[in-house]
């Protein structure tokens, strides 16, 4: 076969996979918003709500105060990404059980399945970012124009990231059910390992280790740079992509591995 060849059929299956992903984000996004009449404000309503609850537990009972940001802005900064991790991550542990009846009748890399709720849960995390942009207007900040290249950047490697693990957990809990449930612990654990409700810059030195072990930490970090400071850091967009390939080369190990079984097994 020649180069050109190898080529043309490469092009014609990823173009295949392409729209597979995007019927299924369409699928995805009518059915999170078919019949509810506040369908936008459902999908911000949850990360606010829980920035009201720790703003009056953290910053007004115990009085933690970040340096330089309203407590409420430093909040919002990092709830609406992990929003989308625990969110995607939290439902991977059926993302292929619930999709048996179309695993076992038809023929099509099943990983679509992974991407397309994640992809979907991406775009319901774009669509959070004015809420973002009227908090920064209502403290006195103004956003930056580095956000025109650093949500993309951003965006990606979260994207990779989220995809990875997700995809791993989705293959796992195929062959091993608890999962489901001892994801909902993890992700209650890695939130508070996690400075999304607190400044990395206050955490003692002897425990800085497992902020660095952490692989959504530098990712939480970077979109709280950017959208409050306007900065890109180099350093957490780096170290953020390094544990998005990590974890999408791994999940991807995984997957291969137990996916010839998974028709047998969903």
């Amino acid at each position: 076969m020649t180069t050109l060849a190898i080529a043309s059929v490469a092009h014609r299956r990823m173009s295949y996979v392409a729209d597979l992903i995007f019927v299924l984000v369409q699928k995805e996004m009518k059915v999170r918003y078919k019949n509810s009449a506040f369908g936008y404000a459902w999908s911000v309503a949850n990360p606010l709500l829980f920035t009201a609850v720790y703003y009056m537990a953290l910053g007004v009972f115990l009085r933690l105060n970040i340096p330089g940001y309203p407590y409420p802005l430093f909040l919002i900064a990092g709830q609406f990404p992990w929003q989308w991790l625990a969110t995607s991550v939290g439902g991977a542990p059926m993302g292929f059980i619930a999709n048996a009846s179309l695993i076992k009748r038809m023929r099509f890399p099943r990983y679509v399945l992974i991407a397309g709720s994640v992809l979907s849960d991406a775009i319901h995390f774009l669509l959070t970012i004015p809420v973002i942009v009227v908090l920064l207007l209502w403290y006195g900040f103004v956003p930056s124009w580095s956000w025109v290249p650093g949500i993309p950047l951003l965006a990606l490697a979260q994207f990779l990231t989220v995809y990875g693990v997700a995809l791993a957990v989705a293959s796992v809990n195929v062959f091993f059910r608890d999962l489901e449930r001892l994801v909902g612990i993890f992700l209650q654990a890695l939130f508070f390992l996690t400075p999304v409700v607190y400044s990395a810059s206050i955490v003692p030195s002897p425990y800085h280790v497992w902020i660095r072990i952490n692989p959504v930490a530098p990712l939480i970090r970077a979109w709280q740079k950017l959208f409050l400071d306007g900065h890109l850091d180099p350093l957490l967009v780096v170290a953020a992509y390094l544990s998005g390939l990590v974890c999408l080369v791994v999940s991807s190990l995984v997957y291969r591995g137990l996916s010839p079984r998974f028709g047998e097994l969903v």
